[in-house]
C-alpha cells in the first residue's frame, strides 16, 4: 500500500520541553488510530501534519506536500484544503447558528459561499442536526457539539479525517452512536480516518491499524494483530459437565486457571512443552467435553500497556 503519511525523524520543542523525540511513520490510506496517553505528543503532531506548526527538526510528506515552512505558505494551505479536523476543545463560536458556523468553516477551507452553505446544509443533514441547523450552537447538547465539531471537518469534503478526542465528554449510548458514525465514513465514504484518542475500545472498534506514541516517541505501529504478541502459553477452553475434578488434574499438570466465567468458559495458561491432546484426555478421563479450544492471544490492552512501559 503506498503511503499518505510519510513522517522522518519528526522532533518537536517548545522551548525546553520536548513534545515529539525523532517520530518516523509511514501510514497508508485507511482507518489509523494514534494511540497514547495524556501528555503522549499526539495533539502536536496532529497540528505538524495540518501545517499549523513546523517541526523543530526532521521531514515528512503529507499526500506529497513537503511539512515545515511558514503556516501560511502555499504547501500548508494546501494541506488544510485536503484535511479535515475536529479538535479536542470545543472550538465552537458562540453566537452562531450550526447552519452559520459550518458554511463559515466551509468558507475559510476555500469554498465560494454560495458552495459553502450549500454544503453546509448536506453534512448538517447527514449528521442528523437537520431540526437544529438554525439554533445557536452553545445551545447544544453535547453530543451535538461533537456532531457540528465533525460537520466543519466534513463541509469541504476532505480525503483526510483527523480526529482529536472526538468522543470526550459524551455518554456511553453518544459514545457508541459516534464511533459507528466514524467507522461508516471510513467504511462506505472511503475517508482516511486518523483518530487520536487514548481510548482502547474506540481504536478497537474503529480501527485497522495502530500508531502507539508515548512520551513523544513511537512505540509501535502497525495492525493490531501484528503489535499484539501471539501466545502459544493461553487459551480459552468452553467445557461441559462437573469440572471439578477435570480442574484439579490440570493444576497438577502445571495449567494455571486465570478466569473462569461460571458458565464453563474458562482461560488458562499452560506450562512450557504443553501438548493440546491433554486437555481432552484429561476431559475424558473425568467425564467433561470439550466444546471448543482457541488460542488467547494478546489483547490491544495487553499490547499498550507492554508498549508504554
Amino acid at each position: 500500500m503506498s503511503a499518505l503519511i510519510e513522517l522522518h525523524g519528526i522532533s518537536r520543542t517548545f522551548g525546553t520541553h520536548a513534545a515529539l523525540h525523532d517520530v518516523t511513520l509511514s501510514l497508508p490510506a485507511g482507518r489509523i488510530g494514534l494511540l497514547g496517553p495524556n501528555g503522549a505528543g499526539k495533539s502536536t503532531l496532529l497540528k505538524i501534519l495540518m501545517g499549523l506548526i513546523p517541526p523543530s527538526t526532521g521531514k515528512g510528506l503529507v499526500f506529497d506536500q513537503p511539512l515545515g515552512g511558514d503556516v501560511d505558505s502555499a504547501n500548508n494551505w494546501r494541506l488544510r484544503q485536503l484535511i479535515g479536523f475536529m479538535p479536542e476543545a470545543d472550538a465552537l463560536v458562540p453566537g452562531l447558528k450550526g447552519i452559520e458556523y459550518v458554511s463559515l468553516a466551509g468558507e475559510l477551507y476555500g469554498l465560494p459561499r454560495k458552495h459553502a452553505l450549500r454544503r453546509a446544509h448536506e453534512v448538517l443533514s447527514y449528521l442528523e442536526l437537520e431540526e437544529a441547523r438554525y439554533r445557536k450552537v452553545e445551545e447544544y447538547s453535547a453530543g451535538m457539539k461533537q456532531r457540528v465539531k465533525l460537520a466543519q471537518a466534513l463541509v469541504h469534503d476532505p480525503p483526510v479525517l483527523l480526529l482529536d478526542e472526538p468522543t470526550s465528554g459524551l455518554d456511553p449510548a453518544g459514545r457508541d452512536a459516534f464511533l459507528r458514525l466514524i467507522r461508516m465514513l471510513g467504511i462506505e465514504h472511503g475517508k482516511t480516518v486518523l483518530l487520536s484518542t487514548h481510548l482502547l475500545a474506540d481504536v478497537e472498534f474503529v480501527c485497522e491499524r495502530v500508531v502507539i506514541l508515548a512520551g513523544g516517541r513511537v512505540r509501535g505501529q502497525g495492525s493490531v494483530s501484528e503489535l499484539c504478541a501471539r501466545r502459544g502459553d493461553r487459551y480459552r477452553l468452553r467445557i461441559q459437565g462437573d469440572a471439578t475434578r477435570f480442574q484439579e488434574d490440570l493444576t497438577s499438570e502445571g495449567v494455571q486457571l486465570l478466569a473462569d466465567n461460571g458458565h464453563g468458559e474458562w482461560r488458562v495458561l499452560v506450562p512450557s512443552g504443553w501438548a493440546n491432546a491433554a486437555f481432552f484426555k484429561l476431559a475424558d478421563v473425568n467425564d467433561v467435553v470439550v466444546r471448543s479450544l482457541v488460542r488467547d492471544d494478546e489483547t490491544l490492552e495487553e499490547m499498550f500497556l507492554r508498549t508504554i512501559v
